[in-house]
């Protein structure tokens, strides 16, 4: 059996939970400002805050009594079987390998607005190519790593709200501070999500945490609650600067806000926008674990080609895995924009926490004795707002985003014809329970 090693502590997966979405606080965000202006956007920040509340709280039920790398796969598969298991896998795998190649971009701006001979995407690969290298090192050490890259991420992002706070002026932030009225909100949720989106990640490392059932909830509570206070703080606060459609539109807000403070050649904006990478990193780092222990599940369980789930002998880590979702990011850097890509990841996210929270009541009914080590505070009301909220969410973005849907569903169509034409469908529940890990 292919086995990961448990050697991950509370302290790391507040660092993993943060470190998945923080880069959301860097950037992505801001294009919500281009389709519902300052207010219009605090407003759809507000809603998916209380969906991410909602849907934490409940999404740790689902991992601590199934702590599975696979994570909303493996809920999927044990609530629907595995045709559910492979719509779930697909949308967490486009989640999650689409959001990388976003923060690549924004890591390859951020050099680039440094030292403008560097070239956005090839500075963007050798990110990709530095950080699968480290990945490839072990959980542990990619771990800590998360960890000191995460806590500088934090405090930089504490610096500059102090620096950015005093130059904040209120009739900036509320000019033409909702210029599509009601239908920009809905238009900007999926950017709302970018502030959050991954964190659900940590349900893809549960099998290499020591003591899930007490140490989880700590990861996915603290982190959840970090990143609410870091969210609005930094949104409010760099609307308030300027004229914010000046900012909408770019792969760097805060570097380029630093500057319009303190000079754009001011020494501390250079500094600044350095040290800012932290943050990015430390997402690209989360994610990069994430998606090759989906890759890992998938074909553990027999959704993949199986040589994705071997392990590296002196590591143990899933080294084919990474370097399969290292080369699809790369694929996706040379194709897509930005926007794009943050929208296509959003999509799975938002695919991915409907049938997750529909799983949590299946699951309830049909395996009411199943331990729980964790259960959702104010069940069935906390799940069901997460899911109305999901499904809200995901109506905006198809109605706001045609081709991209399509893009999405017509590539979830495609993989089930073939699921099904390989006769995958007809596998039975212990072909997943045989390759999970006794926790």
């Amino acid at each position: 059996m292919s086995s990961l090693k448990k050697v991950i502590l509370p302290i790391h997966l507040w660092a993993i939970a943060v470190g998945l979405v923080i880069s959301g606080e860097y950037f992505g965000w801001n294009y919500g400002w281009g389709v519902a202006g300052t207010v219009g956007f605090l407003i759809a920040t507000f809603i998916i805050t209380i969906l991410y509340l909602t849907f934490i709280f409940s999404f740790t039920e689902l991992t601590t009594c199934i702590p599975h790398a696979g994570g909303p796969f493996a809920y999927s598969h044990r609530a629907f079987g595995p045709i559910g298991g492979l719509i779930a896998g697909y949308a967490t795998v486009v989640e999650f390998l689409l959001a990388t190649p976003a923060i690549a971009f924004a890591l390859g701006s951020y050099i680039h607005f440094l030292y403008p001979s560097l070239p956005v995407l090839w500075t963007a690969i050798a990110f990709y190519v530095a950080l699968t290298g480290i990945n490839m090192l072990g959980i542990k050490e990619s771990a800590l790593f998360s960890l000191v890259i995460t806590l500088l991420a934090v405090l930089e992002l504490l610096i500059y709200m102090g620096i950015v706070a005093p130059a904040f002026k209120a009739e900036n932030f509320l000019h033409d501070a909702m210029p599509f009225g009601i239908k920009g909100v809905f238009a900007a949720l999926p950017f709302a999500i970018w502030l959050y989106v991954c964190i659900e990640g940590i349900a893809m490392v549960a099998e290499e945490v020591k003591d899930p059932e007490k140490n989880i909830p700590k990861g996915y509570i603290s982190g959840i609650l970090t990143l609410m206070l870091l969210a609005i703080g930094v949104m409010v606060l760099t609307g308030g600067i300027t004229d914010w459609k000046s900012l909408s539109g770019i792969d760097y807000p805060l570097p380029e806000s630093i500057g319009i403070v303190l000079g754009r050649q001011n020494n501390i904006t250079r500094i600044f926008a350095g040290i800012g990478l932290f943050g990015l990193l430390a997402s690209f780092n989360g994610i990069i674990i994430s998606y090759s222990r989906q890759l890992f599940a998938l074909s553990r369980s027999r959704y993949l080609p199986e040589g994705l789930s071997k392990l590296s002998r002196k590591h143990q880590t899933p080294d084919r895995a990474l370097i399969a979702g290292g080369l699809l990011g790369i694929v996706a850097l040379c194709l897509g924009r930005t926007d794009q890509l943050v929208l296509l990841s959003v999509l799975g996210a938002v695919v991915m926490y409907i049938l997750s929270m529909v799983a949590l009541f299946i699951l309830r009914r049909k395996e009411p004795d199943m331990p729980r080590p964790f259960k959702v505070p104010g069940y069935p009301w906390v799940p069901l707002v997460a899911l109305l909220l999901s499904i809200l969410s995901l109506v905006a973005i198809i109605y706001y985003n045609v081709w991209l849907s399509l893009l999405f569903f017509a590539g979830m169509g495609l993989t089930l014809i073939v699921f099904l034409l390989a006769g995958k469908h007809k596998q039975t529940q212990e072909d997943i329970t045989l390759y999970q890990l006794p926790s």
